[in-house]
């Protein structure tokens, strides 16, 4: 069966009828292949990186924000962690209540001792006692608008080495574009790029990715974007893979700063905060 399914050798058959991915009798129908397909494919991107975390200590430690059914998660544990014999540990952040007692009670039912899920925002998190001081990996799926910034903040206050994001809807850089937009269509030309409503929306989600990046880079980190084949079905299908390698601030610092001036989004610099202003999110 697993042949004809392409469920990957070691995949727990029940944790897919748990999550509603194969049904009872073992199959799946078009929809449920579809999301494994995905979540097969964001592995395939995570699974070196959790090899190369692996080399460097054990007890790995992976949050993931904005976890919902937690489906990332569990296929995780399921096909890495379950296997280790050390304290390796996923934390699963989600604000709906109700998905963290479903997801704590199919951990238990499952026996994934090494599996957490806490009730909170991902702005809570950072603070909060109940996660380490330090984390290897943070990832974000479709954490909605600024919830992907705050798993970035979240990523940096907790000295990730990798963060993987798959940003969602981001309603706010747009919003500061229309609202300055009259300011600058009379004197720059480049204002015509979303001077209509549709374009400001997609130019907003655009430059907010960019902007993401940059600030990523200002911290020291490498960053690749690249896009997730087999989500074509979702709007939002670009990946971005952070990298801490201490790289050299000053340039992406720069950068930053110049493509907020230049699109009048000087008041979002507390957002896209560069490490020099990381004290006053500390």
């Amino acid at each position: 069966m697993s042949n004809d399914l392409n469920i990957k050798p070691g995949q727990s058959i029940e944790l897919l009828k748990e999550l509603h991915i194969l049904t009872r009798d073992g199959k799946l129908n078009q929809d449920s292949r579809r999301k494994l397909k995905q979540v097969y494919h964001l592995y395939q991107f995570i699974e070196p990186l959790l090899q190369d975390v692996q080399q460097d200590h054990a007890d790995i430690t992976l949050v993931d924000h904005g976890a919902g059914k937690s489906y990332l998660g569990f296929i995780i544990y399921d096909l890495f962690f379950k296997n280790l014999a050390d304290k390796s540990h996923i934390y699963g952040i989600e604000t709906r209540d109700e998905l963290v007692k479903k997801s704590q009670e199919l951990a238990q039912r499952l026996n994934f001792p090494g599996m957490s899920f806490l009730n909170l925002s991902v702005a809570e998190s950072i603070t909060s006692t109940q996660l380490p001081a330090t984390i290897d990996i943070v990832t974000a799926l479709h954490a909605c608008n600024t919830a992907t910034d705050d798993a970035i903040r979240f990523a940096l206050q907790k000295k990730a080495k990798f963060i993987v994001l798959v940003p969602c809807c981001q309603a706010e850089v747009a919003s500061v574009l229309k609202k300055n937009k009259g300011k600058s269509l009379g004197r720059d030309a480049l204002t015509e790029v979303w001077r209509h409503p549709i374009h400001t929306r997609e130019f907003g989600s655009h430059v907010t990715n960019v902007l993401r990046c940059l600030q990523l880079e200002a911290h020291g980190y490498q960053v690749n974007v690249t896009e997730l084949v087999g989500w074509e079905h979702s709007m939002k299908n670009e990946l971005i893979i952070a990298t801490y390698k201490g790289l050299p601030a000053g340039r992406p610092s720069k950068r930053l700063q110049q493509v907020l001036q230049d699109l009048g989004l000087e008041e979002m610099k507390d957002r896209f905060f560069t490490p020099e202003l990381m004290s006053s999110h500390d």
